[in-house]
């Protein structure tokens, strides 16, 4: 069963982007912005440092009333009483995820083919994660991008929430909703803006049009 939970504009931590600034006050800024999902994945952390980092964003996302999704790691989001976890298709299974969160967690995947949309609309994961949309920098492992001719495909496999993450940008944003996306994962677009609270602003402004 899928919660209750706003998918729409969903911020993916990187610290490298932030640059000197302290991520909890981007992430914080930007949820002022309307940013209404933050998940943590910082790749280059300990698990000490990840797991103090946890804790930071959990308050900064509890007091912005925003869950926070921990990215690949069931026992930190277990440990810090976190929303949920992101899964990727080499990590844990969903339902070792399930297992050990329980059924008011939030579960989402990522799929990068239409053969892994197909597997992921008959699991029990709250959002579906089409990776990468647009071709990206800030991950450099993944498939080929599936554009939005395949991501209006995965949008025809299923409904649940699907998110477009992978280039995402206020320049193809439009574009993506148009294709079935019902959220926007930025990373870039809102952790290296110059200001985060203007940049979610800027994406929520689509949203608002989208329903004119």
């Amino acid at each position: 069963m899928s919660k209750l939970f706003d998918p729409f504009l969903y911020l993916v931590t990187d610290r490298r982007l932030a640059g000197q600034r302290d991520i909890a006050d981007v992430v914080r800024r930007a949820i002022k912005g309307g940013v209404t999902l933050v998940q943590l994945r910082e790749k280059s952390l300990g698990q000490a440092a990840f797991v103090a980092e946890a804790f930071v964003l959990r308050e900064v996302c509890r007091a912005g009333g925003v869950p926070l999704i921990i990215n690949d790691d069931i026992d930190v989001a277990q440990r810090i009483g976190a929303a949920g976890v992101h899964l990727g298709q080499s990590d844990a299974s969903v339902t070792e995820a399930r297992d050990a969160l329980g059924p008011d967690a939030i579960i989402g995947l990522s799929v990068e083919t239409l053969e892994q949309a197909r597997e992921a609309a008959t699991l029990d994961v709250d959002y579906i994660a089409a990776s990468p949309v647009f071709a990206t920098p800030t991950k450099t492992d993944l498939a080929e991008p599936l554009g939005l001719i395949g991501l209006r495909a995965i949008r025809k496999l299923t409904d649940k929430p699907l998110i477009a993450i992978g280039g995402i940008n206020i320049e193809n944003a439009r574009a993506v909703l148009e294709a079935g996306a019902d959220g926007l994962a930025a990373i870039s677009a809102l952790v290296a803006a110059d200001d985060p609270f203007q940049a979610a602003r800027q994406f929520c402004s689509l949203r608002l049009r989208s329903t004119d």
